[in-house]
């Protein structure tokens, strides 16, 4: 065997051990994440059928606030910190990523959509997966290099569980927990994970929504090429990008004047859900609570309804 032929011999065995080492270590985080987002999908099912049939735990949402804020401050420690605490961990490992983050974020999300909150499912989804994927790399022992990959990898399973999207929960993972640089060495792992953790998730029988962009019949998708819709759709993707940035910095503000002007932090989930209430009462819907991705009317207000003609109004 010449040199050339062993050293792509060895670079071959360097790939091989590569994909084995990261799906091996890929199967366990996508078993216990897929299946605890399987439960969390479930279970906010439930809670959101059980409110629409009680509509009175509305009023009770000031309340449930505080349970949360309670909840947090005895049982939460670091895990109060959420999404930041595991883009810390990823940038610099320090003291890991507690377990009890995965129960607190459930409880607490399926509490805020019982008594109609809205509270995304990415964020708990991100949260329980790399809560899980710390517990595990801790039970391995593994280095602060191999953790910060298993880390990305507990997230990408998550967003891919909850959603039902793999390729973008790696996208997820490398692009927007890793600031100004791409950790591209996590691709392949967060690839596996994020496709792993869907395949559990759907497994158990947790069914995704699907969103149906309907297509004139007979025009192909792929070669029919439109430039007024192209157009449309890069106008379109800066407005949202505008929205996003208007998202944040709202947030942010809205969270700095609260702390400012309410110095019982308590009161603030209590504010903020007589807010929320106020707010039903002046839309005259309560289709804006909860994920708002269906409605209790088949033909309200819903993000699903946003893909049909005249399905939601401005």
């Amino acid at each position: 065997m010449g040199m050339q032929q062993f050293k792509q011999f060895f670079k071959a065995g360097l790939i091989l051990w590569y994909l084995l080492k990261w799906t091996v270590l890929a199967i366990p985080v996508a078993l216990v994440t897929g299946s605890i987002v399987a439960f969390f999908l479930w279970l906010l099912d439930g809670v959101t059928q059980y409110r629409w049939q009680h509509m009175w735990l509305l009023y009770l949402l000031p309340v449930a606030g505080v349970a949360i804020h309670f909840l947090y401050k005895v049982l939460g420690k670091d895990a109060e910190r959420g999404n930041n605490l595991i883009i810390d961990e990823i940038h610099e490992p320090g003291g890991g990523v507690p377990l009890r983050m995965a129960p607190l974020v459930l409880v607490a999300t399926l509490i805020t959509h019982l008594f109609g909150g809205s509270a995304g499912r990415e964020g708990t989804a991100v949260q329980i997966g790399g809560s899980m994927a710390g517990g595990i790399g801790k039970l391995l022992k593994l280095s602060a290099a191999d953790t910060r990959i298993v880390l990305m990898m507990g997230i990408a399973a998550g967003f891919g569980a909850v959603f039902g999207t793999p390729v973008a929960g790696a996208v997820f993972a490398i692009e927007v927990l890793v600031f100004r640089k791409l950790q591209f060495d996590a691709l392949v792992p967060c690839l596996i994970a994020g496709f792993m953790g869907d395949i559990v998730c759907t497994a158990w029988g947790i069914h995704h929504t699907h969103y149906l962009v309907s297509f004139h019949s007979g025009s192909s998708v792929f070669l029919h090429f439109n430039l007024l819709m192209l157009v449309k759709a890069a106008i379109a993707g800066a407005l949202f990008g505008l929205c996003a940035w208007l998202f944040i910095y709202l947030s942010h503000n809205v969270k700095a004047l609260s702390l400012k002007y309410i110095p019982v932090q308590w009161l603030i989930p209590v504010v903020g859900g007589c807010l929320i209430i106020g707010l039903a009462w002046l839309v005259g819907t309560t289709d804006y609570l909860g994920l708002g991705v269906t409605s209790q009317d088949p033909h309200g207000i819903s993000i699903v309804n946003a893909f049909h003609g005249h399905g939601v109004t401005y």
